[in-house]
């Protein structure tokens, strides 16, 4: 099957999305992790996209969508993690999938207070020579701003500042809620609770899979 997972920034789609692809075999698609290669890397669509990340904004329609079709597979289940955004997104990737004889099969929300997204993503600290993430309150290393895998100091991602996580949000209501609509009326749409315990939201997630699989 191909999924989608939609949610605001922080409520913990690629944790599921990860769990899933080592459990089950699926592809994991993250936008995120994709625009930042492209980043790192410095591509042309690379800086074009940092431009709009730095200050909070959805990096538009047309640079996503060329980067996901670059990675996009010929075979296997995938799980869409940050992509779709918007509903032109959502009916590029619909064109994609039916030039490959496939369709979305299941649209999942992780539905998570605005208030519990400042707190989760703002406490955010990573780790820029090994990727650890560490979390001031939930997750926090040993000794204070340094990892514990490689003891370089920490850092708080541009895009973890708490303005910027809130513009994010804004963003997010704004231009993202209209995809709820989109896989409601396809009837594909299930939506989580994803401020509960992280095993709690796998087993929901689980449960949802089984049953569109019976």
């Amino acid at each position: 099957m191909n999924l989608v997972f939609l949610g605001p920034p922080g409520a913990g789609k690629g944790t599921q999305a990860r769990r899933l692809s080592e459990e089950l075999g699926y592809i994991h698609l993250s936008t995120g992790d994709i625009l930042r290669n492209a980043v790192k890397r410095g591509t042309p669509l690379g800086k074009k996209a940092k431009e709009y990340m730095d200050r909070g904004e959805l990096v538009p329609d047309n640079l996503i969508v060329a980067l996901i079709e670059e990675v996009m597979p010929e075979e296997g289940g995938v799980i869409f993690d940050g992509f779709p955004r918007t509903v032109p997104q959502a009916e590029a990737l619909d064109r994609m999938l039916e030039r490959r004889g496939k369709k979305v099969d299941l649209a999942l929300l992780f539905d998570l207070p605005d208030d519990t997204v400042v707190e989760r993503l703002s406490g955010r600290r990573t780790c820029p020579e090994c990727g650890a993430v560490y979390h001031v309150k939930f997750n926090p290393p040993q000794k204070n701003e340094v990892c514990d895998r490689c003891g370089s100091k920490l850092i708080q991602r541009e895009d973890d500042r708490e303005d910027v996580v809130r513009e994010r949000l804004r963003v997010y209501r704004d231009q993202t809620s209209p995809l709820v609509d989109y896989y409601r009326g396809k009837g594909i749409l299930i939506t989580l609770d994803a401020s509960k315990p992280i095993a709690e939201v796998y087993s929901q997630v689980k449960r949802v899979i089984d049953a569109k699989r019976d």
